[in-house]
């Protein structure tokens, strides 16, 4: 098993990774829309926030020698449904034509009082 850490994402606050890669697998630990140099939560719309989260997701994958276009599913999580559309709508120009297995799952509340946090399962390139 490696550990992943990189400085181009939010650094873990608790005893967690960033990502561990094994069996030529990346498991991304849940991503929310933090600025990874200053720590603090990115505001603007909803939409936003999901970038800056995919955004964290992009540079964990990176880091662990994976891609975007490596991903085989993501999780994402987010405190309120009626904003589906926005997240379908920022997901679909992050990914393009790409089309990991998806869920979508609403919850009552994620760390920090955000709005959305996503997580994921790549490929290792090569």
């Amino acid at each position: 098993m490696k550990l992943v850490t990189t400085e181009e994402a939010p650094a873990a606050v608790g005893p967690y990774s960033q990502a561990v890669v094994t069996g030529g697998l990346v498991f991304v630990s849940g991503q929310i829309p933090l600025d990874p140099r200053t720590g603090s939560p990115v505001g603007g719309t909803f939409g936003e926030q999901v970038r800056r989260a995919l955004d964290n997701l992009a540079a964990v994958l990176r880091a662990a020698g994976s891609s975007c276009d490596r991903v085989v599913k993501v999780v994402v999580y987010m405190t309120d449904m009626e904003l589906f559309g926005e997240l379908n709508a920022v997901y679909e120009a992050f990914f393009g034509d790409h089309r990991p297995a998806r869920a979508v799952v609403e919850v009552a509340a994620l760390p920090g009082g955000m709005a959305v946090e996503i997580d994921a399962v790549a490929e290792v390139a090569g």
